[in-house]
């Protein structure tokens, strides 16, 4: 059932009230900090991450709660600082979503998504930032890092055509991959295979398929098949130190075909 626009701010308001009570009553909640609170919230980002990979939309729903509690927490104490409160964080987002799309709140005309995407970027840089890979957090996994600079360089036409071209440059660097390989530089070989996933990252962009989803996607294929295995093992009575690769794989194709 979906909720009316009064009832949506009611629900909002009713957590910023416990926010209040719990930072005012609770030993825990009072004690949280900024710093206290950040692994805690980038461990519920991955929590929303996985509910989204299954396609549970009521673990989504709990997730994107327990992520809006740390923005109404971050909030809180920001507020206790003077520095700023929930409002400042509302009316900022506001004003960037509207300064960065002037094609619906001003007279700029797009073709399409790639054209909304460059001027985004060519405006972030007009704002102030010197380069457009500022807005790249330091901290991010690698593999999701390079996946968002390669956006961001696409953003401002720093680009291939054809997504031809990005294959011929992964071949390249497999090519190269294989050459310190067989050279036994550990230092180069680790090089180059880096060389090789920003490669495959890059045309995966070009095939439109997330790079972080489709490598968690195997993550979970995998888990599924181990624990089968691991499963028939245990019903056997045997451990899988003590099996062979044959025996072991028989049940490993079992998996795959369930």
């Amino acid at each position: 059932m979906k909720n009316t626009r009064e009832e949506q701010l009611k629900a909002f308001e009713r957590l910023l009230t416990i926010m209040d009570e719990l930072r005012e009553q609770c030993p825990w909640d009072r004690k949280q900090t900024l710093q206290s609170l950040r692994h805690l919230t980038i461990e519920e980002t991955y929590e929303l991450g996985d509910a989204i990979l299954d396609n549970d939309l009521e673990e989504v729903k709990k997730e994107l709660g327990d992520l809006l509690l740390h923005i109404v927490f971050y909030a809180k104490i920001g507020s206790e600082k003077e520095a700023f409160d929930i409002a400042d964080v509302a009316h900022g987002i506001c004003d960037k979503l509207i300064d960065r799309h002037p094609h619906i709140y001003g007279d700029v005309e797009v073709a399409d998504e790639e054209e909304v995407k460059k001027n985004w970027e060519n405006l972030k840089l007009k704002e102030g930032k010197k380069s457009v890979l500022e807005g790249v957090p330091k901290s991010l996994p690698a593999l999701v890092k390079a996946s968002r600079i390669q956006d961001k360089v696409a953003g401002v036409g720093f680009d291939w055509e054809k997504p031809e071209q990005v294959w011929e440059k992964l071949e390249e660097e497999l090519q190269e991959f294989r050459q310190e390989i067989d050279s036994g530089s550990q230092d180069h070989i680790e090089a180059e295979f880096g060389d090789v996933m920003f490669s495959m990252i890059n045309y995966a962009r070009f095939l439109k398929i997330n790079p972080e989803d489709a490598l968690e996607r195997t993550n979970k294929k995998f888990i599924k098949r181990f624990q089968y295995l691991e499963e028939k093992a245990m019903n056997l009575g045997k451990s899988l130190k003590d099996m062979t690769l044959a025996e072991m794989d028989v049940f490993w194709e079992e998996a795959k075909r369930l």
